[in-house]
């Protein structure tokens, strides 16, 4: 495993991150934002946290709104039982819908501060090595959030903070703010960037390597589009993910040629399709860390194999060569 620093900061984070959107309690019924009819239940889970820690990952990435908080407790409970606090990084966000009411989501400071202390009774841990915002609340102003991060920073409930998808000039807009404050500034850009979704490459990239931001994208695989032949086969997980239909829906004559070329590359080299990939990925010099989920024994272990996998600069211009640009997705 590589450990790298996470943007400008001194933190030591695996060079893959651990999604764990996957783990917590499969959905039934009408779902609500962050539950998953293809999540596992905290048995099925264990075995993946497992490998994760053997393999040498050390940060691990979730969210309050994954299946409504089980994904937390799943983590929390594992990683206390089978790791030292200090050796683990812990990620989790906020933003995201966790009661039907009406300060039941979003960034005030009201809901900022106790859902954090939520976060840390299912984490069962006293603070988040990083705490992200999940994206960007438009109906409370980014003054009231940015100085209610700071504060559970110098309660030493929260080490470092990061952002997910937004416009660049949101994320910009909260760097200059927390700047001239004097307020903790993010650390880390968690955005939807692999190459079937390259958008990010137009102005969030050039502002994350501008300003020492650590990048550490999502659906690195493409909600797993990346790693098979082009609609070659269906999983649990593509049969119900109504979000990565929204994603990947309106481009996909383009998106054929991409995956086409990735396999045609990925035969020629005798490895599976993600580990070029991420290969590809990593090879960014923005990109910290994938955040890669995994459901099945090989999915990180292709990950870590594209740690040692360096592509050619001609490999790299024939895997980006078909990309044309796509709708801008992923803030909502």
């Amino acid at each position: 495993m590589e450990y790298v620093n996470l943007g400008r900061t001194g933190l030591k984070v695996s060079r893959i991150c651990l999604g764990c959107m996957t783990y917590g309690s499969p959905a039934s019924g009408p779902l609500l934002p962050g539950r998953q009819a293809w999540a596992l239940n905290e048995a099925e889970s264990q075995p993946f946290l497992r490998q994760a820690l053997d393999l040498g990952i050390n940060f691990f990435d979730t969210a309050n709104v994954y299946s409504g908080g089980d994904s937390e407790r799943v983590v929390g409970r594992f990683l206390k039982g089978n790791a030292r606090r200090e050796a683990v990084v812990i990620a989790t966000k906020v933003q995201g819908v966790m009661r039907e009411e009406p300060n039941g989501r979003g960034l005030s400071r009201k809901e900022i501060v106790f859902e954090l202390d939520e976060s840390l009774k299912r984490l069962e841990t006293d603070y988040v090595d990083l705490y992200q915002i999940h994206r960007w609340d438009y109906e409370t102003p980014i003054e009231e959030t940015l100085e209610a991060l700071h504060d559970m920073v110098k309660a030493g409930k929260v080490r470092y903070i990061g952002a997910s998808s937004m416009h660049a000039w949101q994320f910009a807009k909260a760097l200059y703010l927390a700047g001239r404050q004097g307020w903790t500034r993010f650390v880390s850009m968690q955005n939807h960037y692999n190459l079937l979704y390259r958008e990010e490459e137009r102005e969030m990239i050039g502002l994350c390597l501008a300003e020492g931001i650590g990048v550490i994208p999502w659906s690195p695989l493409a909600r797993g589009q990346l790693t098979r032949g082009w609609k070659a086969e269906s999983t649990r997980r593509s049969e119900s993910d109504v979000f990565a239909k929204r994603l990947y829906g309106g481009t996909e004559e383009a998106d054929r040629r991409v995956v086409d070329r990735l396999g045609e590359i990925a035969e020629k080299r005798g490895v599976p399709r993600a580990q070029i990939a991420l290969a590809w990925l990593l090879a960014k010099p923005a990109v910290t860390a994938p955040i890669v989920g995994a459901s099945k024994p090989h999915h990180l272990g292709d990950a870590v194999a594209a740690l040692s996998l360096r592509l050619s600069s001609e490999e790299i211009a024939a895997l980006e060569e078909p990309y044309v640009p796509h709708p801008v997705l992923g803030f909502s």
